[in-house]
């Protein structure tokens, strides 16, 4: 029996049974749409995840306080060791300095914490920093209206704030428009000098529901620290993205010399934007392979399915068997027209599966489109590919046994079966 031939009378005997063989398609339909869906997801927050991060800027380092290692017997370690030094003011002027530290651009030292924000009745929790004016360079941050916080700003100690595009939402139901209004910070009056352009979810959260005044401002009268020196993060800009191991070096080194800490132990840590980018990606990478993993059992049963239903169809067809080999038909012949339409079945389930996965896929990202979310699955080839070679496997292993069962019946046993 040639190939064509299995295939003709694959789709015949199909064709015979259409609602059941139907049912038997959807199984694997389901599992093929459910991984292709799944996977889009996956992929699909983890573009949105990293290309956030990534556009911060590639050249962006962090320096923190505390040690993420051990320190040396007898030393305290973490950030709130009794031998660890805060990060300072001082610290991020010595790692501006260009002789010091060739490789490092800008610095922007900063101070976080949260506070209630007001205004005409509506209020808002939301993220407070104190910074500096060259923070909005390194952190890649642009305007949307009015200014950013300047050197003015900065001496006089001002009362005003820069506010992300979702934080000015939540006070004044819109983002535009707002400078010059007067917003209440823990209960203390701000002027809103500017706006800034909606940049998404970031290495600390989202970065749009954030407010931003001037760091004495800040020093003054929100943040407390043990000390007017002390600052929580220091952000970095290398002159380039090729130079960003060389001034986690250089910047590592002048703390190092400059808190005097013992040989092999810090009492800070600089990450990089790549450091976050890494650990996203593996964290994304392992949910999308568990979405996955999880589509594939449907898959599995889809299979499982494929097998129950060519077992019934040779035990209806067990007569036709017999009589087939009667006349002549080899045991390889029989074995291959089962193989064919367990093959077929998984084949047109995984074809209809594409496309429905596809189609969930997208009704997804149109839903995120709509609900504001800068997330878009994506149907890479690689799902595509996955699950349609794991549905046509499924069809061959789950059709082995009944077709083998079919080819070793005896054709005077069959003839009699009633």
């Amino acid at each position: 029996m040639s190939i064509a031939q299995a295939i003709f009378e694959a789709l015949e005997s199909l064709n015979g049974n259409k609602m059941r063989s139907g049912l038997t398609v959807l199984g694997i339909v389901i599992g093929v749409a459910a991984v292709i869906a799944m996977l889009a997801v996956g992929n699909g927050a983890q573009a949105s995840i990293t290309g956030s991060i990534s556009s911060i800027g590639t050249n962006l380092l962090f320096v923190f306080s505390g040690s993420m290692g051990g320190g040396p017997p007898g030393a305290e370690t973490g950030r709130s060791g009794n031998n660890d030094r805060p990060l300072t003011l001082s610290d991020a002027e010595a790692i501006a300095d260009p002789f010091a530290a060739p490789s490092v651009e800008l610095v922007a030292p900063a101070i976080q914490g949260s506070g209630l924000m007001t205004f005409s009745g509506e209020t808002t929790s939301t993220s407070i920093s104190g910074v500096t004016p060259t923070y909005f360079t390194v952190r890649n941050m642009e305007l949307a209206e009015g200014e950013l916080i300047n050197e003015e700003h900065l001496l006089g100690r001002m009362s005003v704030v820069v506010l992300g595009p979702d934080t000015a939402v939540n006070l004044f139901g819109h983002a535009d428009g707002v400078v010059g209004e007067t917003v209440r910070i823990e209960g203390q009056p701000f002027r809103v000098i500017g706006v800034l352009v909606p940049q998404g979810g970031g290495a600390f959260g989202s970065e749009d529901d954030s407010a931003y005044i001037p760091f004495t401002t800040a020093q003054a009268r929100l943040i407390k620290r043990a000390t007017r020196e002390e600052v929580d993060v220091i952000f970095v800009q290398a002159t380039s993205a090729d130079t960003v191991p060389s001034a986690s070096e250089e910047i590592s080194n002048i703390i190092r010399t400059r808190h005097r800490t013992p040989i092999g132990y810090d009492d800070f840590t600089v990450f990089t934007q790549q450091d976050f980018l890494s650990t996203f990606e593996t964290i994304t990478g392992v949910l999308t392979i568990f979405l996955g993993g999880i589509a594939g059992i449907s898959l599995l049963v889809g299979g499982i399915g494929i097998m129950n239903i060519m077992l019934v169809s040779v035990t209806e067809r067990t007569r036709e068997i017999g009589l087939r080999k009667a006349l002549g038909a080899r045991k390889r012949d029989i074995l291959l027209q089962f193989l064919t339409e367990s093959s077929l079945l998984s084949l047109i389930g995984g074809i209809i599966g594409i496309m429905f996965g596809w189609f969930i896929a997208f009704v997804v990202g149109r839903v995120a489109i709509a609900t504001g979310n800068n997330f878009v699955p994506i149907v890479g080839t690689d799902a595509i590919i996955l699950s349609t070679s794991f549905s046509a496997i499924i069809g061959l292993f789950f059709g082995i046994y009944p077709a083998s069962r079919a080819a070793n019946l005896e054709p005077v046993e069959a003839l009699r079966y009633e």
